[in-house]
């Protein structure tokens, strides 16, 4: 179990906290001629390498890796703007699919990874890694069919502010379920909808109000499941 967290994880940071929106652009724009795609592939493997500290695994990292380099390169080729939601989860199933299947076939083989912490140390660390950038990602991804309806109020707003905002607000919710604190939920939920009513109030538009609501319960949910995955995975 430890094996597949770890390269989740591993997952997690190479295509979410360590490729750039240019390097997505570049790769999209010059297909595989970008050098881009090369090195987010080798940064992926680093990182499979560095969290594993085993060199006998590189068999399986190398199917990781090539795997990944066939469905990033499936992605390029098929990706148009009307199905990029849908070829953005296609993708990380793709992967995670696969990460699932090494994992497994290696916990056949009774192969027993590199390991100085716990399942719990691994398992926190790679769900609050995804309560970041990808869990904000995915739910941009989700909600990109409909378009943010603002005024020019919204100009006020800190740069990005919304995007920390929701990994703030994940992060304390995922603490909150893992300490068996689910009350301090409504207070979160309850603190949030008290700053965001007055904006609602003013922008006076119905459309934006179900959009802020959609993402917010999108957000919440995502961290109340990963509290339930890490209960399920984790010993008591």
């Amino acid at each position: 179990m430890i094996l597949l967290i770890k390269l989740i994880l591993a997952h997690l940071i190479g295509d979410f906290f360590f490729q750039p929106d240019k390097w997505v652009a570049a790769k999209e724009e010059k297909k595989l001629g970008a050098y881009q795609f090369y090195l987010h592939l080798l940064i992926h493997a680093a990182f499979i390498l560095f969290l594993l500290w085993d060199l006998s695994f590189w068999p399986y990292l190398l199917v990781i890796v090539i795997s990944h380099g066939i469905i990033d390169a499936l992605k390029i080729y098929l990706q148009r703007e009307e199905n990029r939601r849908i070829w953005f989860f296609a993708d990380q199933a793709g992967h995670l699919l696969v990460i699932a299947g090494v994992a497994y076939w290696i916990a056949g083989e009774g192969w027993i990874p590199w390991q100085t912490l716990g399942l719990e140390f691994w398992t926190i660390l790679t769900i609050g890694a995804f309560l970041t950038r990808p869990a904000a990602f995915i739910i941009k991804t989700a909600m990109s069919k409909w378009t943010p309806f603002t005024d020019e109020s919204e100009s006020d707003s800190l740069a990005e502010a919304g995007k920390y905002i929701g990994i703030l607000e994940r992060l304390f919710a995922f603490a909150f379920i893992i300490s068996g604190r689910w009350e301090a939920i409504g207070f979160l939920v309850a603190a949030k909808s008290v700053f965001r009513f007055g904006d609602l109030r003013q922008s006076k538009d119905r459309k934006l109000t179900e959009y802020i609501l959609i993402g917010t319960l999108l957000s919440f949910g995502i961290s109340i499941l990963c509290g339930l995955i890490y209960a399920a995975f984790t010993p008591a």
